[in-house]
């Protein structure tokens, strides 16, 4: 696991700088701490950090191929490697190496661009071919691995594994994009493949890019699709629950390959109990699992953890974020941000990368089950808000639920009664996708035309119109899979992954996710419906299927998430640190948001008249991040 970057010129007379080349690399040191690399001739500069897990040794990045007309820098790691090395040697390739990084490189000079249809991991990187003159950047399929561009007006083209190595390059000019600013107020993320900078890019989750000459091409290699899902008679679970078993299992067993030590994070739900029951079997020695707990008792899930770690008898650790340690980790996790990131559950996923950093360099987590097998919330809901809407009388919906909303108490417990339904009727009469960003994200377009500067509306496109865009591109026809296609597109990838990849490669941990392997994806996007969510049941099948290898209450209860105490850590230890990032000197300053909105709504939430968790947290992070890449 690496982080990568790099510049190429497709300018004569044009060097590539050997000094902002390494101030790049410094940037993303923290991804790979062990060492340091670099290829740079005319035309291209390649670099990498490398944290060294397979092939310890002889490893260093960048790689070469026989007659050092191919070069390679590569984040990832590919699980296949072995049997593709043996195929290439078969074919005359020879290895100077015993490291996944050179079997690509290889694959590439035997494939060219199809050599990414052959890999089975996680992965980001970039070959530069000096017979063409042409670099190649590709990321896996589902975008577990991250990749950044941008293209300048002076024919360079420059890239990263984070965006801050591309800003760390003094070309580079820093610049809000406003769509992305009116996305990312509402879904708590930029969608792929903006990014908050004018100009710079995200490479698509299975996608390869091809810069020379004539500028950039990008094509898909990869494709999610539900036809075969929607188009399969009716079936019982047991005609498939062995199945997903041992598809699952094979994915964990082809991720425990390393040459250092290997552990779990274990949240104590049923995606990550899964993982670590499988790795139990596999692994050979002690596993190592990893939880954080909380000290407000409704967020708490730390003793479900501690239940499964018995039961599968895994060396287990536990340690508990309080709300001080989490008001410190604030700071921290601003500076590991290059891009504004609301998903407060990134602070206990640091504290939980850097905790099981200091046993090991590589965990197995359970990211992904949700988006492959409905296990949001937010997939029964859309079912029971139909079910709202046709059976219950207008007058109800119209006059009374408005009452009774206004007459429960404001609670800043997890999930609460009150959050919930209020989340719950912001979803009426609006389209399904539209409905689903509603319920998991912050501002909806009213509240971002009150806090909003008018100079700023004018520019602004359809909130949603990426979601909408993927959703045309897909094959989802039924409402179900339109919704896990879209999770997938951009949820998946643009927070839950993204959250991981920063938290963990700023501790120097690499994670991997045996459920979003290709194989199991493949298999779970082309289940029938009826064995996702069945009846009110999500996950259905995956529950069916490891039934005797967890305890029943851990397969059965339902999903809480990884929720923070944020209603409480905004009007307590965090209180002064959001005031000051949302002063009023600070928000006239920047002209992005009108600070009289801003004030109603920090007032709202200390007086307990409404929960603004999610408005103001969403606003905290965008401010920290301006005050470090802005100001």
């Amino acid at each position: 696991m690496c982080g990568i970057c790099g510049i190429a010129s497709s300018r004569e007379g044009a060097p590539i700088s050997k000094e902002v080349l390494e101030r790049m690399n410094r940037s993303i040191a923290h991804r790979g701490p062990d060492e340091d690399g670099f290829f740079i001739n005319d035309k291209v500069g390649l670099a990498s950090r490398r944290l060294s897990i397979i092939d310890l040794a002889s490893g260093q990045q960048p790689i070469t191929n026989e007659d050092q007309s191919m070069w390679i820098v590569f984040n990832g790691e590919i699980y296949n490697y072995r049997e593709l090395k043996n195929y290439l040697e078969k074919h005359g390739h020879s290895f100077k190496t015993n490291s996944d990084t050179e079997v690509i490189l290889h694959l590439f000079e035997e494939f060219g661009t199809e050599c990414v249809q052959h890999l089975d991991g996680i992965f980001a990187f970039a070959i530069w071919n000096e017979k063409t003159q042409e670099l190649m950047l590709a990321r896996d399929r589902m975008g577990i691995k991250p990749m950044y561009y941008t293209h300048l007006p002076n024919w360079q083209f420059i890239f990263g594994s984070e965006m801050k190595a591309i800003l760390a390059n003094p070309a580079v000019e820093r610049k809000i994009d406003l769509i992305s600013l009116n996305e990312y107020l509402s879904y708590e993320y930029v969608p792929t493949p903006r990014t908050i900078m004018r100009n710079i890019w995200r490479l698509e989750a299975g996608h390869y890019l091809i810069y020379n000459r004539r500028g950039v091409e990008i094509k898909a290699y990869n494709n999610l699709s539900f036809r075969q899902s929607e188009s399969r008679p009716p079936v019982d679970w047991r005609d498939y629950s062995a199945g997903l078993y041992d598809t699952v299992r094979s994915a964990v067993q082809r991720e425990l390959v390393s040459d250092v030590p290997v552990g779990v994070l274990l949240s104590g739900g049923l995606d990550s109990s899964a993982v670590a029951a499988l790795m139990v079997d596999l692994y050979p020695g002690k596993v190592e699992s990893f939880t954080i707990g909380f000290e407000e008792g409704s967020f708490d899930e730390s003793q479900y953890a501690r239940q499964v770690a018995k039961y599968l008898g895994t060396q287990h650790n536990e340690m508990t974020l309080t709300s001080k340690k989490a008001v410190e980790l604030v700071s921290d996790i601003s500076s590991v941000l290059d891009e504004p990131f609301a998903d407060s559950s990134i602070i206990p996923t640091y504290l939980l990368s850097k905790f099981a950093r200091q046993k090991v360099k590589v965990v197995l987590g359970g990211d992904g089950g949700d988006e492959l097998f409905a296990g949001y919330p937010t997939v029964l809901s859309h079912k029971l808000i139909e079910y709202y809407e046709r059976l219950t009388p207008w007058a109800l919906r119209a006059y009374l639920a408005p009452r009774v909303l206004n007459s429960l108490k404001v609670s800043f417990d997890n999930i609460s009664l009150d959050f919930r339904l209020r989340r719950f009727l912001a979803g009426r009469g609006v389209p399904l996708l539209t409905r689903h960003h509603r319920w998991l994200g912050s501002f909806i377009d009213q509240e971002k035309d009150s806090l909003l500067q008018d100079w700023i509306k004018p520019v602004l496109r359809d909130t949603y119109y990426q979601s909408y865009q993927y959703a045309h591109e897909g094959d989802a026809k039924e409402a179900l899979n339109q919704i896990l296609y879209n999770d997938q597109k951009t949820y998946l990838e643009g927070d839950i992954l993204y959250k991981v990849d920063r938290a963990s490669m700023a501790a120097s941990l690499e994670v991997r996710v045996p459920l979003l392997n290709r194989e199991v994806v493949n298999y779970a996007n082309d289940l029938p419906l009826d064995l996702k969510l069945h009846n009110l049941t999500g996950k259905f099948l995956l529950k069916k299927s490891m039934q005797g290898k967890l305890p029943k209450e851990i397969i059965n209860r339902s999903k809480k998430g990884f929720n923070m105490p944020v209603a409480y850590w905004l009007s307590g230890d965090l209180k002064e640190l959001m005031m000051d990032m949302l002063s009023e000197s600070f928000v006239k300053r920047q002209n992005l948001f009108k600070y009289d909105y801003i004030q109603k709504l920090t007032d709202d939430h200390f007086q307990h008249r409404k929960d603004n968790r999610k408005l103001l947290w969403t606003l905290l992070m965008f401010q920290m991040w301006h005050h470090n890449y802005m100001e």
